[in-house]
């Protein structure tokens, strides 16, 4: 069984590292009274099992009747196709109405669902940036109609994806990534429990990459445990999103910005990268392979920007101009 799985948090008090966060949470769920919520923040710092958590403290035994969880990509992402041979969609999907006429139906019929035992339930959305701009506009409506039975909450890495007259609905709350001490505390816990070890350089090296996700930091650790030979942290973590990115340089070099925009704009549709991922993604490329002040002050500009809540594509645009400009021009090509 996968590490992550086995020690995620079974309640709030497990929750890690999201102190202020799981205080809110607490409070919603002993008083009874929960607000919309838009929660945002990095991959692997525990949104989804803080929402877990909390329709567990909430409705007790009957938290999976009373909260329905659906993904953006399972609705909208795949098609119409999809949606047809999905069981739980059985009920209300018509093969004869478009893929939104098709989305607006089933949200209102989870959303209209009685809840069992309580005064509402919770209609959660994963990965909530992928929800286009017309299925948003259709939540809105919804929102305004069943929010005396059914509280919404949108779960996302990228919270300028939603539309402002949803996020004004929602209070917002953020999951910062997590410290390093954290992450290192936690890691060496699990260690204890799997009567495992690791060289404390090895353990070092997983805290320094996986920059305060937690989730990505269990999954090396498991793999360097289960390691029967020396552990090539480098080689795993490669991934493919990070070859993408080496690919967008690749373009930026021979002068072509259509398409490292194009690139990098897929790192966030089709690999779900948040902004402030693909930063991290170009940063390592750039650690790698490239040595160039301007390249290390322009990330670091963006990376800023994007923590302000700025429009990603804009953002992320405006870096790779810059970096063709300041970095792959022919005055600045010497100085690689």
């Amino acid at each position: 069984m996968l590490w992550s799985e086995l020690y995620r948090p079974k309640g709030c008090d497990d929750i890690i590292g999201q102190d202020e966060v799981v205080r809110h949470l607490t409070a919603f769920a002993d008083s009874g009274s929960v607000p919309h919520m838009l929660i945002s923040g990095p991959h692997g710092t525990g949104k989804t099992a803080a929402v877990e958590c909390l329709a567990k403290r909430l409705y007790g035994e009957n938290w999976e009747a009373n909260t329905t969880v659906l993904s953006a990509a399972d609705l909208l992402g795949r098609g119409k196709s999809a949606l047809e041979t999905d069981e739980r969609f059985s009920m209300v999907y018509r093969k004869d109405r478009s893929l939104i006429v098709n989305f607006k139906q089933i949200v209102k019929w989870y959303a209209s669902m009685r809840p069992l035992d309580a005064d509402f339930k919770l209609m959660v959305f994963e990965d909530a940036e992928g929800l286009t701009f017309e299925a948003q506009q259709a939540l809105r409506r919804t929102m305004e109609r069943y929010s005396a039975t059914c509280r919404f909450i949108f779960v996302t890495v990228r919270p300028s994806a939603i539309i402002p007259a949803i996020a004004s609905r929602c209070l917002p709350l953020f999951f910062a990534p997590l410290d390093d001490g954290v992450v290192r505390a936690r890691l060496k816990e699990i260690l204890a429990a799997e009567g495992a070890a690791l060289p404390a350089e090895d353990l070092e090296l997983i805290v320094c990459t996986a920059q305060g996700d937690l989730r990505r930091a269990i999954m090396y650790l498991q793999i360097a445990a289960g390691s029967e030979k020396d552990f090539d942290l480098a080689e795993v973590s490669r991934s493919e999103t990070s070859n993408v990115a080496t690919s967008a340089f690749d373009a930026l070099r021979d002068g072509n910005f259509d398409a490292a925009r194009r690139i990098a704009e897929s790192l966030m549709i089709e690999y779900g990268l948040s902004a402030r991922e693909v930063v991290h993604e170009l940063r390592q490329v750039a650690r790698r392979e490239y040595n160039h002040p301007a390249l290390a002050i322009a990330l670091a500009d963006a990376d800023h920007r994007l923590c302000q809540n700025a429009n990603d594509f804009v953002q992320i645009n405006a870096l790779l101009a810059r970096i063709a400009r300041e970095v792959f021009s022919e005055e600045s090509t010497a100085t690689l």
